[in-house]
C-alpha cells in the first residue's frame, strides 16, 4: 500500500524561505487593499475614470509586461541554472532579468516624465492620484528587486561563495511578486476603465 509522505519542511521552508513569503503576502495585501478602493471610485466617477484612462499609454504598459514577463522567465532559467550547478549560465540569467528590470525602468520614466510634460500630477484627480500611487510604489519594488538581483548575482560569481539555492529562490519570489502586481495593475489602470 503506498502512502503520501508529507515533508513538513516545504511547507514551513517554502522556496525562498518563510520571511520572504510573509513579506510577499504582506506587499500582496497592501496592494490588493489599493486596487479595490481604486475600483471602489472608479464605480463611482465612471466618466472620470474612463477620461483619465484614456490619458494613459496602453502600448507602453503593454510593452513594460513583456519587459517584466521576460525577465520573469529568465529569472526562472536563473533558478534552474544554478540548481543544476551551472552558476556562469546562472549569472547570465540574472543579469538578463536585470537588464528587463532596467528596460522597465526606462519605458516608465518616459510615461511618468509625459504625464509631468502634460501636466497630470498626482493632484489632477483621484485616478491619477491612485495611478501614480500605484505604479511609483511598483517602481519602487523593481528597484529594491534590482539591487538585491545585483548583489546576488555578484555573491555567487565570486570566488568560495556561499551562496545557497535559498538566496536564489528569495530572489525570484520577489522577483515574481513584482510581475504579479504589475499583471495585476496593468489590465486595472490601462484597458478596463
Amino acid at each position: 500500500m503506498n502512502t503520501l509522505k508529507i515533508d513538513y519542511k516545504d511547507i514551513y521552508y517554502p522556496p525562498g524561505g518563510i520571511l520572504m513569503w510573509i513579506i510577499i503576502f504582506l506587499e500582496l495585501i497592501t496592494f490588493g487593499m489599493a486596487i479595490v478602493a481604486f475600483v471602489f471610485y472608479g464605480k463611482e466617477q465612471p466618466e472620470l475614470f474612463h477620461q483619465s484612462r484614456l490619458q494613459l499609454n496602453a502600448t507602453f504598459g503593454a510593452v513594460n509586461t513583456v519587459f517584466l514577463l521576460t525577465s520573469g522567465f529568465c529569472m526562472a532559467q536563473a533558478v534552474h541554472e544554478f540548481k543544476g550547478n551551472n552558476i556562469k549560465k546562472s549569472s547570465l540569467f540574472f543579469k538578463l532579468t536585470m537588464l528587463g528590470g532596467i528596460f522597465f525602468l526606462i519605458l516608465k520614466s518616459i510615461e511618468y516624465y509625459h504625464k509631468i510634460e502634460s501636466g497630470i500630477s498626482l493632484e489632477t484627480n483621484v485616478f491619477f492620484t491612485f495611478y501614480w500611487l500605484l505604479t511609483g510604489f511598483h517602481l519602487i519594488h523593481v528597484i529594491i528587486g534590482l539591487v538585491i538581483l545585483g548583489w546576488t548575482n555578484y555573491g555567487m560569481k565570486k570566488k568560495n561563495s556561499d551562496t545557497q539555492i535559498e538566496d536564489i529562490e528569495a530572489c525570484a519570489a520577489f522577483w515574481h511578486m513584482c510581475d504579479l502586481i504589475w499583471l495585476l495593475l496593468f489590465p486595472i489602470l490601462y484597458l478596463i476603465f
